[in-house]
């Protein structure tokens, strides 16, 4: 119970530098991930502890592709963008094929997982949203949202009330942390043509 509620907390800390932009975000991450492994393998759920050493991989390797690629937004933190019609259409078959292959997995080893089909949702889509995060991919968020609404009855009924509490406060953050996002890059789009065109105009 301890280590459900602290792994979450760190979750949803990270959750917030990641709306903030800030790269703090990772290596919180990457505490969260460590604790809930401890949180997911006592309560059996196989789908929850393969989920959590994902987010450690992803999460280390989000940490290096913001370092490397941090780019000045004018607040000294990650530039974010809309993804491109064929990056969406990467994640959703990423998503869709992904999720097929581990609930067939989760289903042909039982020990796994008691809910093979919701742990395998919830194990391809925070791959998916994390691998978008780590990308600047506003989308990130809607893939989150996605995520949430199967993960708060999951954690309910799976006997983890803490980490449903904290899905439903994620559900808020991940509206708000979209609306962010989502507003700041479509000021970018919308001031791109005329700053190409500054930047195209004789000195």
């Amino acid at each position: 119970m301890w280590s459900d509620m602290v792994g979450n907390l760190a979750g949803l800390a990270a959750l917030a530098l990641g709306w903030r932009r800030s790269l703090l975000t990772w290596p919180v991450q990457l505490l969260s991930g460590l604790i809930l492994v401890a949180a997911y393998g006592a309560a059996d759920l196989g789908g929850g502890v393969g989920k959590q050493l994902l987010v450690i991989t992803v999460a280390v390797w989000g940490w290096r592709q913001w370092s490397a690629g941090r780019q000045d937004s004018g607040d000294g933190q990650i530039e974010v963008r809309f993804a491109s019609w064929r990056e969406r259409a990467a994640l959703a078959a990423g998503a869709v094929v992904g999720t097929l292959l581990v609930g067939s997995l989760f289903t042909a080893f039982p020990d796994l997982s008691w809910n093979p089909w919701p742990d395998a949702y919830i194990f391809v889509g925070t791959l998916v949203a994390m691998v978008a995060q780590a990308r600047g991919l506003v989308e990130f968020w809607i893939a989150w949202l996605l995520v949430d609404l199967v993960g708060v009855p999951l954690a309910f009924s799976s006997g983890l009330p803490f980490s449903g509490l904290v899905y439903v406060v994620y559900l808020f953050l991940v509206l708000w942390g979209m609306r962010d996002w989502w507003l700041r890059s479509a000021a970018r789009r919308a001031s791109a043509p005329s700053t190409e065109r500054l930047e195209g105009a004789p000195a």
